[in-house]
């Protein structure tokens, strides 16, 4: 099934992860790729190659997408790339564990910048382009259950998940007119690179998993399986809302 033939789809973050495990699935129902991280390695290739085998275009950009100028450059990248750009999915995202009275003005920025100020203005540029071409879009953002529930020693992680939940809801109102849907999507724990430590730490892992219903980290193929259903036809009518992949944790969390 070929939901988004003839679409191009933006996916910051996609060099591993859900990031990548997005780009596959939308290059597999049909949409040609702009993959982003801060450098091209390895990693890019083999997405490239795999997207390609597919019998889709795919190009890499690169950028630091926790300054705004770089997000707002890539997108305008993007949209030359391939003449258009009808999907962007803001994955790219960071945390710091610190206690809150030794988190730093510099440790806090770069969250905050990454998590939330990049992804504003990246979505202005595209909200700009889709204003000037006279055509609708889709946003999606990666956030996070922690928009929702406590995660102590991450408090600038929960500020930017908080405002990325409201950003979206407002920006739900402001630019339905545009005919631009968008949504969040929260993943609670899943099985990538950046969970590495949790996934090796026996004692970690199972205290996570006593607060998981269904008893088991998500795979990044079951986030993308969402972000591939918001962003296509199939959610004509979605717009403005957060939808948790996360096994039941959010509402069945209990601090340990």
């Amino acid at each position: 099934m070929n939901r988004f033939e003839n679409k191009i789809a933006l996916i910051t973050g996609s060099s591993q992860g859900i990031g990548a495990a997005c780009a596959l699935r939308l290059a597999s129902e049909g949409a040609d790729i702009i993959l982003n991280g801060r450098s091209y390695d390895e990693r890019g290739e083999g997405l490239i190659k795999q997207i390609n085998d597919m019998g889709r275009r795919a190009t890499f950009l690169t950028a630091d997408v926790s300054n705004p100028q770089n997000v707002i450059n890539l997108v305008n990248d993007a949209i030359k790339s391939y003449g258009q750009l009808d999907i962007l999915v803001n994955n790219a995202g960071v945390e710091k564990n610190h206690n809150f009275w030794e988190v730093t003005e510099q440790e806090y920025d770069f969250v905050m910048d990454t998590n939330l100020k990049g992804i504003f203005f990246g979505i202005q540029a595209f909200v700009k382009y889709c204003m000037g071409a006279n055509r609708g879009g889709v946003v999606v953002n990666m956030s996070s259950v922690h928009e929702e529930i406590i995660f102590p020693h991450f408090a600038a992680y929960c500020a930017s998940k908080g405002g990325l939940k409201m950003l979206t809801r407002d920006l739900a109102t402001e630019l339905a007119p545009l005919n631009v849907r968008i949504n969040n999507v929260a993943p609670g724990a899943i099985a990538t690179p950046i969970n590495k430590h949790l996934m090796e730490t026996p004692d970690l892992l199972n205290n996570v998993l006593k607060n998981i219903p269904m008893k088991k980290l998500g795979e990044p193929e079951d986030v993308a399986a969402l972000v591939a259903f918001l962003s296509s036809d199939d959610a004509k009518y979605v717009t403005g809302s957060t939808y948790f992949v996360d096994g039941g944790l959010t509402y069945h969390y209990e601090e340990q």
